[in-house]
């Protein structure tokens, strides 16, 4: 048999980070982590924070080799669950802390350590049948946020100084190119990424793997802006798609992840994203004092809330959200035979 430049080593380990990357989102594509990686590197640069969009391709590779190094599951490997709360501490490091050479390798390690923090919080979390999502990324990044406090060599320059609440005015301009703006920052900030550009990205990465969920991304940022504008929050967050990244996570998550797609489950996603804009409200007063941000907390916390109850959506006898392979969640599964979803589109 005549060997094919895909058949190289190095073309599957590319094809993991692409799947790490767009695995943040819930999609095993090489495609949309070609996108979403685009996404990342023109708002970094757009927004003169270039070393972000390098973070993120730093965490990605680096969480996926410790993955190939430890010998977890190659299946987890093969379909990009080693890289994607990796690709998020890359991301995070260059967005808060000063870029400095010990900066580096703190991020090298926090991405590495996500690994294995999956994996123990998963076997902790499998017997109540929900997956730990991005919490390895969100606990392990704090940890390491609350420590540059205390390391000078890694300067916390771009953390917001612990304090109080205080008072805030509510968003100012409604007009509807505005509003547009706000939304597509929602979905950008899924990766810190403060750019409408980089969302109109994003939404294009998970149309190119799965329509569905490119729609509940939009629903989740859109009906997220409504509510954070309608109870009056602070109006820089919202111009900032602050109060829209755990959103889409939780309405991706909750509309065509963990549930079978339906009517019923429909309203269970719509709920769980506006609980999802409540619960980031609160996590934002509880670590106003602290002065680090809440990452993608609030879409795990309400996520889980969520799966914890194992109502049953469809016609599966005992749900089982412990992960979202195919073989446990069908309605995930290629609908034509010999087709591999994780290279090609979804219709």
């Amino acid at each position: 048999m005549a060997f094919m430049p895909t058949d190289h080593p190095s073309v599957g380990f590319l094809k993991k980070i692409l799947r790490g990357t767009g695995q943040v989102m819930f999609q095993p594509s090489a495609w949309t982590g070609v996108f979403f990686l685009i996404g990342i590197f023109w708002g970094s640069y757009a927004g003169h924070t270039g070393l972000v969009g390098w973070g993120a391709l730093v965490g990605v590779i680096v969480s996926t080799l410790t993955g190939r190094l430890l010998r977890l599951p190659a299946d987890d490997g093969t379909q990009g669950l080693w890289g994607f709360n990796g690709v998020l501490v890359g991301c995070a490091f260059p967005t808060f802390l000063g870029n400095t050479v010990w900066m580096w390798l703190a991020l090298i390690l926090c991405a590495a350590l996500t690994t294995w923090v999956r994996t123990g919080f998963n076997n902790v979390m499998a017997p109540w049948k929900v997956n730990s999502l991005t919490f390895p990324f969100v606990f392990c990044t704090w940890l390491f946020l609350l420590a540059a406090r205390a390391m000078h060599a890694m300067p916390p320059e771009h953390l917001s100084d612990p304090t109080l609440p205080t008072l805030f005015s509510s968003v100012e301009s409604l007009r509807f190119g505005h509003l547009i703006v706000y939304w597509l920052k929602g979905i950008g900030q899924v990766f810190l990424v403060n750019s409408w550009v980089t969302g109109l990205f994003f939404l294009i990465g998970l149309a190119f793997c799965n329509r569905r969920a490119a729609l509940w991304a939009a629903i989740g940022s859109a009906v997220a802006l409504l509510v954070a504008i309608v109870f009056k929050t602070s109006g820089s967050d919202v111009a900032g798609g602050l109060y829209g990244f755990s959103p889409v996570l939780t309405a991706i998550a909750l509309g065509t992840v963990f549930y079978k797609p339906g009517r019923r489950s429909a309203m269970w996603a719509l709920t769980g994203v506006v609980v999802t804009v409540f619960v980031q409200a609160g996590m934002d007063v509880m670590l106003t004092p602290l002065g680090i941000p809440t990452l993608t907390a609030p879409f795990c916390l309400t996520t889980w809330l969520f799966l914890l109850p194992l109502i049953r959506f469809d016609n599966v006898e005992k749900p089982d959200h412990s992960n979202w392979d195919p073989a446990n969640k069908t309605h995930l599964a290629p609908r034509q035979p010999n087709i591999d979803t994780t290279d090609t589109p979804q219709k």
